[in-house]
């Protein structure tokens, strides 16, 4: 008998799709699972990788293939398809030829899967998110980039790290571009239900005082960067958190995570796709939270939308 129930389609083979499609697996994500990518033969070899290790997870299937029809009935599909970064590159410096990418790619995958919910992985994500829902005509709820989630659990585990914490009680979030001007929402966060910015030492801990906050902040923009320098490409923590959103999607969880969507007016922010903890359920994306966001932090959001705003300018988006 075949699976049957939810699907994932995740298209583009590389590391990170395969990454999304094997952290999918071992979290039980989705009953079927399919790679879609223009290297035919290196999507069979992919999926007969993960093909072979479905005796250790739930019950699913996995299938791939370079034409769109492969994403026929999805119910999420998760676009990886893109140049790949190089040392030293920044995310922006990647937006001309993705662009072109998503323009002649993700209409004829929509085509083959209308009703599913779309989520944008490809850097530069804001970008391209916005790029995608022009290309597309999809409605706002429908189309959303995977943003800030993995730079908040970056945020959230140096700071577990720096405070002696574990993670999981770390609530923090980093707002605005997936990039170089993003930020730390520090007057929102906290540390087991206590204020961050009133956080004190456990057990002779080190201050969280505004030099270690800047240090992290530094360190999360960093971050991929470094990896990049040392392996080639980031995979692990991106496949995991983009197996995250779509199993909130699947599974309407109503969960609060920092995606990339069209804002329509959060503080005079608007026409611009960007991160703010938002509502994900099974209809995609909803508002915005109305998170509260101190004059500096409303500074630095109004600064990122800019930078993003004239990435789009200059693609005539």
């Amino acid at each position: 008998m075949e699976p049957v129930g939810s699907k994932l389609s995740i298209v583009g083979a590389g590391a990170v799709g395969t990454s999304i499609a094997y952290a999918a697996l071992i979290r039980g994500v989705a009953r079927t699972v399919a790679l879609m990518d223009v290297n035919q033969e290196k999507v069979d070899a992919e999926v007969l990788d993960l093909s072979h290790g479905l005796e250790f997870v739930s019950r699913a299937q996995v299938i791939g293939g370079s034409d769109p029809s492969v994403c026929a009935d999805s119910d999420v599909v998760i676009f990886t398809a893109g140049a790949k970064q190089k040392p030293g590159q920044t995310r922006l410096e990647l937006a001309e030829a993705t662009v072109e990418l998503t323009r002649t790619a993700l209409p004829p995958i929509v085509e083959a899967a209308p009703h599913a919910r779309f989520v944008m992985v490809t850097n530069p994500v804001d970008v391209i998110t916005y790029a995608a829902l022009k290309f597309t005509g999809l409605p706002a709820n429908q189309l959303l980039g995977s943003g800030t989630v993995l730079d908040s659990s970056r945020l959230r585990f140096l700071l577990s790290e720096h405070c002696g914490v574990a993670v999981q009680n770390v609530h923090a979030y980093i707002a605005g571009e997936h990039g170089d001007s993003e930020i730390p929402l520090w007057s929102s966060a906290t540390i087991g239900g206590v204020p961050l910015l009133d956080w004190e030492p456990l057990g002779g801990g080190a201050l969280l005082d505004a030099a270690a906050r800047d240090r992290i902040h530094r360190e999360v923009v960093g971050s991929a960067y470094r990896i990049i320098q040392g392996k080639g490409a980031t995979n692990y923590a991106i496949g995991l958190a983009s197996a995250r959103i779509a199993e909130a999607i699947l599974n309407d969880e109503h969960r609060v995570l920092p995606v990339s969507s069209l804002l329509d007016d959060f503080h005079g922010i608007g026409d611009v796709c960007l991160s703010l903890p938002s509502l994900v359920d099974r209809n995609g994306v909803g508002r915005s939270l109305p998170i509260a966001v101190s004059a500096d932090e409303l500074a630095g959001l109004r600064a990122s939308a800019q930078t993003l705003r004239e990435m789009q300018q200059r693609f005539g988006l």
